[in-house]
């Protein structure tokens, strides 16, 4: 018996199992990629086998596929969950596809978690987003949180509301990318080296992220706080506003929701 086993490793899949390897015992791996599984399972000491065995044979689950390919995943594996029976525990992290509809994919009601993770999980900084089926128990979630504690944050949020957190926790790793690249060629503009433009950028950013984070204060309020009256930080949040740069993250955090949506009825 696996203490885990995941179906699908890809960036993501690949970063949970990276963390779960550090508080597990043992550890299955399936994926279509067969060198990208090789190469995983090398690196985690993990053993490479198939969606079948993973699905008899683990006591958690983890389904690391995407919507479109989720079906096809619980066509096959749903036969050899039913005639288990012993405890085991399935942890989903298909976008927009609720706990509702997986049990009706399956054709009954396992023990389901549903998560929402982040790029960052990889270096033990994401933000992974979860919420539990009705069948889940407290030793489930203990178990669960003890798997990925090495991934990050674990944070409970209603299912209704899992969608609109990976817009802006799951998303918004690109959106931060963007931001600081923007930010560093704006360095590089001004005639700092590029490597040297990134660094500030990076570091810029993860500090300001603690700043909210430690201090308790708004955002705006620290906004506030760097611009000086008639200074240099006022004249360039002007020209943020005159691009509606606050109205184009929004945008993009609504867009990226509405379109987790349409995933989930795919």
């Amino acid at each position: 018996m696996y203490s885990i086993g995941f179906i699908g490793c890809g960036n993501m899949g690949g970063a949970l199992a990276s963390a779960a390897s550090k508080n597990c015992s043992s550890m299955a791996l399936a994926d279509a990629d067969k060198a990208k599984r090789e190469a995983l399972a090398q690196a985690l000491h993990a053993e490479e086998t198939d969606n079948v065995t993973i699905a008899r044979e683990s006591r958690v689950i983890v389904l690391g596929v995407k919507p479109q390919i989720l079906p096809a995943v619980l066509e096959e594996i749903a036969p050899v969950l039913k005639e288990r029976s012993d405890d085991y525990l399935i942890v989903t992290m298909a976008a927009g596809v609720s706990i509702k509809t997986l049990c009706e994919k399956t054709g009954f009601a396992p023990h389901v978690i549903r998560i929402m993770p982040n790029t960052p999980a990889a270096i033990g900084e994401g933000m992974i987003l979860f919420t539990c089926g009705e069948g889940v128990t407290n030793d489930d979630v203990t178990l669960f949180k003890t798997l990925f504690a090495s991934a990050g944050e674990l944070e409970e949020i209603e299912e209704r509301l899992i969608d609109a957190g990976s817009a802006v926790s799951g998303c918004g790793p690109a959106f931060v990318y963007m931001f600081i690249d923007a930010l560093a060629d704006g360095g590089v503009k001004a005639g700092l080296p590029r490597d040297k433009a990134l660094r500030l950028a990076a570091k810029t950013v993860s500090g300001s992220a603690d700043m909210v984070l430690l201090s308790g204060k708004h955002p705006e309020a620290l906004k506030d706080a760097v611009c000086s009256p008639a200074g240099s930080t006022i004249e360039g949040v002007n020209v943020l506003e005159n691009a509606a740069f606050r109205a184009a993250v929004m945008s993009a955090v609504t867009a990226a929701y509405k379109r987790t949506k349409e995933l989930g009825k795919s």
